[in-house]
């Protein structure tokens, strides 16, 4: 649930702080007031897009933040599933720092993509807008809301089939790439052998690259190797140390002390000494081969070319040696190879229509139930003689969802056959058909808190009370939050809030308060009775807020 709103120097908000409850959350206010930017805000936090021109005038940045609670012990699984942990008191914190050049958004201080703040979000609340009033006219939401209706029986036939035609996918592929004429066949087959020659030819060895390498290395320095060490050797003064030794000698037994430095002294004579008989040694072994030198450049240059032809590696070059072997044993075994695989793709192809018809049946049983439910959800909402089905399509392929495409279809007046909803519905009739769904989804729809935006389009009247009485519905088993102008949907609110604008230094502010009953009433007045309100309208607001209340 939502438990808190925090909005910092966005458009016209300084700083705005609201604490939603349970139930059903209302927020009214005069047109102009800035109700769409709190939604704005909301879907910032959500990880909406977010401009710089959304910043305050006069500030450096924006910041929006949302407090949920994780109330239930699936939804903190899935968050869990997500890597995201509630903190000790059961909440969590999203949060969304619009700068100048970029935005930086965080939960529980952790920062995140804004991706990923949308894939965390979605588990957490569900925004419905015009925009997605407007999804229902592509008949692709459609088969996405009946699978959310019956998903306990669609989702394990939807993860089988997945799998399946990834595996159908892979087979048609492979028997695609086999597509070919014999003479092009018998050419690449030439090819491989003789590439297979080449590199079987070359005998490569683990390690022999770096062993040549270093040889080389050596080899071709040679000269300059038994010139250093030559000076070296002759930097070594054999004599010089020997007259220091005969030196400490005839002294040594004058001093007890003087034992250490003798014993110093040999153990320099004894080091250098080894040192030079190293040198000496290194470089009487030290000859330079032509003929191995050219031996070794040559080999490296195979092994560089074959590597420049097959990888950058010796490993990645036997590696390929293996994969033209595999290739050319394909092309000579080409029919039985292509027989094999035309039987495992018909295998597939059976086991996937199989699957297939299978959810196709259980969506056209739960697509007839669905229709049933919204009819009866379209009736409460002033569709009185209403007819809604549910038609299925079968497609001429296969998807990773099945072959099935579903349309609703709908008929708002007697004697009209049913027809598609973008050829009959208008916005106003879409955002109920939209509430419909989201009231049959109920039961089903694991997402705490919903939010309604421009909810009531083209409504007024009897349809309004009956809008409103639906989102008094849907808030018996979630969180409610909605934005509107009707005065017949703000009684229902279990907590009213008002979005105002005013002047404040100079400035134009947008603030946001919860109302009390007294002051509730008063705001269903303004919304019955426009810019005049007599004792007369607020009694009718005050008369409305009980009928109100009366029916929760």
């Amino acid at each position: 649930m939502l438990l808190e709103l925090l909005v910092k120097n966005l458009a016209l908000i300084e700083q705005a702080r609201v604490e939603f409850g349970e139930g059903l959350n209302i927020l009214t206010g005069e047109t102009g007031a800035g109700k769409s930017i709190i939604i704005g805000s909301v879907n910032m936090a959500l990880g909406g897009k977010a401009s710089r021109e959304s910043i305050r005038q006069g500030a450096d940045s924006a910041y929006v933040e949302l407090l949920f609670s994780v109330d239930t012990p699936e939804q903190e699984e899935a968050l869990r599933g997500l890597e995201i942990a509630p903190s000790e008191d059961g909440t969590l914190i999203l949060s969304r720092r619009i700068l100048p050049t970029r935005s930086v958004a965080k939960v529980n201080d952790e920062t995140v993509t804004t991706a990923r703040l949308r894939q965390i979000t979605s588990l957490l609340i569900d925004i419905h807008g015009q925009h997605e009033h407007q999804s229902l006219l592509n008949i692709r939401k459609h088969l996405e809301i009946l699978d959310a209706y019956a998903k306990n029986q669609v989702q394990p036939w939807k993860e089988k089939i997945r799998l399946e035609y990834k595996n159908y996918r892979d087979w048609k592929e492979r028997l695609e790439a086999m597509e070919g004429g014999q003479e092009e066949r018998l050419r690449e087959a030439d090819f491989c052998r003789f590439e297979i020659q080449s590199i079987e030819e070359a005998a490569l060895k683990e390690g022999e690259e770096e062993e040549l390498t270093a040889a080389y290395r050596k080899l071709s320095h040679a000269r300059k190797i038994a010139e250093g060490l030559s000076a070296a050797y002759e930097a070594l003064d054999q004599d010089g140390i020997a007259r220091a030794v005969r030196a400490v000698d005839q002294v040594a037994g004058y001093d007890e002390e003087l034992q250490t430095v003798r014993n110093q002294i040999y153990d320099v004579e004894s080091l250098m000494n080894d040192l030079s008989r190293s040198i000496k040694e290194y470089m009487d072994d030290c000859t330079f081969d032509e003929g191995e030198f050219r031996r070794i450049e040559e080999r490296l240059d195979l092994i560089h070319g074959l590597q420049a032809k097959y990888g950058n590696s010796v490993s990645a070059v036997l590696a390929a040696l293996e994969e033209k072997k595999k290739r050319l044993e394909e092309l000579e075994n080409f029919d039985e190879i292509r027989r094999n695989v035309e039987q495992e793709l018909q295998a597939s192809e059976e086991r996937l229509e199989a699957d297939c018809g299978a959810l196709s049946e259980i969506r056209q049983k739960a697509g007839e139930e669905l229709a049933g439910r919204m009819r009866e959800s379209l009736i409460d909402l002033n569709f009185l003689d209403v007819r809604f089905v549910m038609e299925f399509r079968r497609l001429d392929h296969y998807t990773a969802d099945g072959f099935d495409e579903a349309e609703f279809l709908i008929s708002t007046n007697p004697g009209q056959p049913v027809m598609p909803l973008r050829a009959v519905a208008s916005g106003g009739e879409l955002s109920r058909i939209m509430l419909a769904i989201k009231t049959v989804l109920a039961d089903t729809d694991e997402i705490p808190t919903l939010i309604f935006d421009e909810i009531d389009t083209g409504i007024s009247g009897r349809t309004a009370q009956k809008v409103s009485e639906k989102l008094n519905e849907i808030s018996g088993t979630h969180q409610v939050i909605c934005i509107t102008h009707l005065p017949q949907i703000a009684a229902m609110a279990d907590s009213h809030f008002e979005i105002a604008k005013s002047v404040r230094d100079g400035r134009t502010v947008t603030e946001i308060h919860r109302l009390n009953k007294a002051e509730s009433i008063d705001e269903l007045a303004r919304l019955l009775g426009g810019a005049q309100i007599t004792d007369a309208v607020r009694q009718n607001a005050r008369e409305m807020k009980e009928l109100a209340e009366r029916s929760k």
